[in-house]
């Protein structure tokens, strides 16, 4: 049975929502959570879910109280052994759990990630990779999504090579298929700064690689996996967002605007419905963290319970499809 080691303190939101959602997916899937936290807080929440504690062979709660808060700086968690995010990893590097699932401070699980599990070889910097809706059945991927702010354009071959091979893995696509653009201002070899112009050059001998994208192209099905500096990535991925959100609340506006609209708005109800489905961040969970030897994936600070529950189902997913190996055998081969 596989084990997900679960950080609940820290988020937006405090552990109630990350504590159900973890206990969610305990019942659906064949797996074990290890909520780390403090068990003041913790068991009241399972108690409301029906979850005796200290009786259930699917959750179980390792205690601590202190955690790392938004405020503070991700080099803290480096001398705090005794928070839920250091006992956390600890976890997964002593094999008492399999992945890491953490809502709360993503730098502080970026480091520690990076520092007690280690990078695997070859990998000069971990990736975070994040899922981005499309107009087709298959969600796209963005690395790096926030990890590195500056890259070298070797960094970026790297981010390929592991977009490849979570895209091959976990997400289950077509080997030969798998396309991957390194995102710039247009799809011309002459295009984007020196950075991507570099890596461009770099990337031309992989038969994966198509070429430049644009922003569009993260959303139109064109491409499999968008490579990009860390800083990029993660302007992209929070104007998505903030896109998202707006379309949401002027649609629910103007619906209200008449009667009419307001027939309409009822009539299309499935159909907004899949549409909120689809661009919802809690619907994908998490964004893994790919390089490091071990499973780690790094949610949203504002999760709710079935973000954390589709986190649990990620980890398991990479865990059942041996991502990390596979990654370690994709540089290993390189290397050769």
């Amino acid at each position: 049975m596989w084990k997900i080691a679960v950080d609940v303190m820290g988020a937006d939101h405090g552990v109630m929502p990350i504590v159900q959602g973890a206990i969610a997916a305990a019942k659906a899937r064949e797996c074990k959570v290890l909520l780390v936290g403090d068990e003041r807080e913790i068991v009241p929440v399972l108690s409301q879910s029906g979850v005796a504690y200290g009786e259930s062979e699917r959750v179980e709660v390792v205690h601590c109280s202190d955690y790392i808060r938004m405020e503070e700086s991700a080099t803290d968690a480096l001398k705090r052994k005794e928070s839920s995010i250091y006992i956390a990893t600890d976890l997964v590097r002593e094999g008492k759990a399999d992945a890491l699932v953490s809502p709360g401070h993503s730098g502080s699980t970026m480091s520690l990630a990076t520092l007690r599990l280690g990078r695997i070889d070859g990998v000069s910097r971990p990736a975070i990779c994040t899922l981005m809706p499309t107009i087709t059945h298959k969600p796209s991927m963005i690395l790096d999504a926030g990890a590195n702010t500056d890259c070298k354009p070797e960094y970026l071959v790297e981010f390929a090579i592991m977009g490849y091979e979570y895209a091959r893995s976990v997400m289950g696509y077509d080997d030969n298929a798998i396309r991957v653009g390194l995102l710039a201002n247009g799809e011309e070899e002459s295009k984007g700064n020196e950075l991507t112009k570099a890596a461009f050059a770099l990337l031309k001998g992989y038969p994966f690689f198509k070429g430049n994208v644009e922003g569009n192209d993260i959303f139109n099905g064109s491409v499999d996996v968008i490579v990009c500096d860390g800083f990029s990535g993660n302007l992209v991925l929070k104007a998505s967002e903030g896109v998202a959100s707006s379309i949401s609340q002027i649609l629910k506006q103007e619906i209200k605007t008449s009667p009419l609209r307001l027939l309409g708005g009822l009539l299309l109800k499935g159909a907004f419905a899949n549409l909120k489905k689809k661009v919802d961040y809690a619907e994908y969970g998490g964004a893994p963290l790919l390089g490091v030897k071990q499973v780690a994936i790094i949610s949203h600070g504002k999760s709710n319970a079935r973000a954390i529950e589709n986190a649990v189902y990620q980890a398991l997913r990479a865990c059942e499809a041996k991502v990390c190996e596979r990654i370690a055998q994709a540089f290993a081969s390189t290397k050769g």
